[in-house]
């Protein structure tokens, strides 16, 4: 049975939410009421929906004592009986507890692992993937740090991903990528393993992350392109460093303002996800079971291009859609992290 009471709270809730908004809040209300508004707006759309099929079900259920309608009635019983499952699991789900941070934009890192100018070749190719997946959702996809390979790969490359519902969809992405294939610079056609490492942190705001100036110390720097190309003629460049965890954040753009101003979002983000590490760890003795803020050291994917194949390995999923995957198309890969993950905390909220 679903928490009737709960169910009540929320709906209650979701009413007052509404009434504020309608009356007028103050300007600083505004957004935090305008989003908790929007976070309950389905949860709430999936109870009217569960409470209209029991209602109909009631209804139907009291037909049953007239005989000129009781064919009827049993046949409209049968009909919404096999619907409840799916209703109830649907709103189980929406009922599950929300990750703070999945509403926020994300801050993706990508470098290059194990396998020398081939894994930074391939953490360009990711990059590309991450970037054509943004444009097909309808996300900016702002690069705030890229430093690139004399043969074109990815050094360094940290992105400023901004959308509706970023995190949530990205984050069960940081870890380490592998891929198999044979490189350009191999003569002898034989495969290689190489890695690239993807983290994918949530944004935080100033007020949640506040950095005391003590802690930083601020370097400018003459700034470079790839293979020390492009060279611009100002110092403009800026490296922070965080000096009680050793932390250090660079940007290269034009702008030494603008410089400051990512590095320091980089460095809030950095900073806000060492915090959520260190509280789910002591929230869950086993964060393995959590996709989403598992091991960065853990390999998680393989992209083997020799036999056009793509296997997750934290849920044992292989699709035979390289070529569809590298262009950005995620949906199917992270549709079935999504599923994977909320099956896990359903079984844990109801064991």
């Amino acid at each position: 049975m679903l928490p009737a009471d709960r169910l009540d709270r929320i709906t209650q809730r979701f009413d007052y939410l509404e009434a504020r908004l309608h009356a007028g809040p103050a300007a600083e209300e505004i957004a935090g009421i305008s989003r908790e508004y929007a976070e309950l707006k389905p949860v709430v759309a999936q109870i009217a929906e569960w409470r209209a099929m029991e209602t109909a079900l009631a209804d139907a259920q009291a037909l049953l004592a007239d005989p000129d309608m009781r064919e009827l009635a049993e046949d409209e019983i049968a009909r919404l009986r096999a619907g409840q499952p799916e209703l109830e699991q649907a709103l189980r789900l929406a009922l599950l507890p929300r990750d703070a941070a999945d509403a926020r934009p994300a801050i993706l890192e990508i470098r290059p692992g194990t396998g020398g100018d081939e894994a930074a070749l391939f953490a360009g190719d990711l990059l590309r993937m991450y970037q054509r997946h943004a444009e097909a959702q309808g996300w900016s996809f702002q690069v705030l740090e890229l430093s690139e390979s004399e043969l074109g790969g990815v050094r360094e490359a940290v992105v400023r991903i901004e959308g509706e519902g970023v995190f949530a969809r990205l984050k069960y992405e940081s870890g380490v990528h592998r891929v198999q294939r044979v490189p350009e610079t191999e003569s002898g056609g034989r495969i290689h393993t190489s890695a690239a490492t993807v983290a994918v942190l949530p944004e935080a705001a100033e007020v949640e992350i506040d950095i005391p100036a003590s802690e930083i110390r601020i370097d400018t720097m003459r700034a470079s392109g790839a293979g020390g190309q492009h060279v611009n003629t100002t110092d403009s460049a800026v490296r922070l460093t965080h000096l009680p965890t050793g932390i250090v954040v660079t940007s290269s753009e034009k702008s030494q303002h603008q410089n400051r101003a990512n590095a320091m979002a980089v460095l809030r983000a950095r900073l806000y996800d060492m915090e959520r590490a260190r509280a789910d760890a002591e929230r869950s003795a086993d964060r393995r079971s959590q996709l989403g803020s598992g091991d960065r050291s853990e390999r998680i994917r393989t992209y083997n291009y020799p036999q056009g194949r793509v296997t997750d390995h934290r849920i044992n999923l292989t699709l035979y859609a390289l070529d569809r995957i590298m262009q950005g198309d995620l949906a199917e890969i992270i549709d079935a992290l999504t599923a994977h993950d909320q099956a896990v905390r359903l079984a844990a909220s109801e064991g």
